[in-house]
């Protein structure tokens, strides 16, 4: 999404199926309403980044990787050593 484009919500209108064609060539449109940002028409890859980013950022995935280190150098090790220290309370 290099450049992104302003149209009225009217002139988008009737130029849809042009901003359709700019889309797939990788032009992003703002749709504008009053003035102020309404809409946007992006390209679909651009879209599906964001998903997948969204996607990733949120539930426990975002967790992925944030315990490295945490379990020492042998994870089954750790977890023995653990058991054997509960077993004993």
């Amino acid at each position: 999404m290099s450049t992104n484009i302003r149209y009225g919500l009217e002139q988008a209108r009737t130029q849809f199926p042009s901003l359709a064609a700019q889309a797939n060539a990788g032009v992003s449109s703002i749709i504008t309403k009053h003035g102020k940002p309404y809409a946007a028409i992006v390209p679909a890859e651009a879209l599906q980044k964001w998903q997948t980013a969204a996607e990733t950022a949120s539930g426990i995935l975002a967790l992925r990787g944030t315990g490295c280190g945490l379990w020492g150098d042998s994870v089954s090790q750790t977890i023995a050593e653990l058991r054997d220290e509960w077993g004993d309370a």
